[in-house]
């Protein structure tokens, strides 16, 4: 058995005696982490799937917002690029009527809807969207219309 040296910090040490001499790098990356691990992880293409869905980035008009005047479209912008055939958004008003234009127009990573004259009110966006990668996202947010 090796002497362990007493200047070692206690963790080391405690380390040193328990764990056999060939796991004691895996023991202490999973204690103390490894800043390289770290760095493959943050670059590693299995991180970058993970992310690769298309979720809501931004939109317009903002998400939980209140405009003075009503907007012409909504603008959602994802943070993927967008399969057109399959991606949609439906604009509708407190009752459930439909108050967008129809077909949303998609580009890349945008996609658009023209709504119909808005009055004074609250309105929900719901979207569906896949990802060119084909990943299935979808979700829902409210705007008003005026001052209520």
């Amino acid at each position: 058995m090796r002497k362990i040296s007493a200047k070692r910090p206690l963790r080391q040490r405690v380390i040193a005696l328990a764990v056999p001499e060939h796991d004691r790098p895996a023991v202490a990356r999973r204690q103390f982490g490894s800043s390289a691990t770290t760095q493959i992880l943050k670059v590693s293409p299995c991180n970058a799937a993970a992310h690769a869905h298309a979720f809501l980035d931004h939109a317009s008009p903002l998400v939980g917002s209140t405009v003075a005047s009503a907007p012409r479209e909504v603008s959602l912008t994802f943070t993927q690029n967008l399969e057109t055939a399959f991606s949609s958004v439906q604009v509708t008003d407190a009752n459930g009527a439909r108050v967008d234009q129809g077909k949303a127009q998609i580009s890349g990573n945008t996609m658009r809807v023209g709504l119909k004259s808005l009055a004074a009110g609250i309105y929900r966006v719901r979207w569906h969207a896949l990802s060119v990668d084909t990943h299935k996202t979808e979700g829902s947010f409210t705007f008003s219309v005026g001052g209520r």
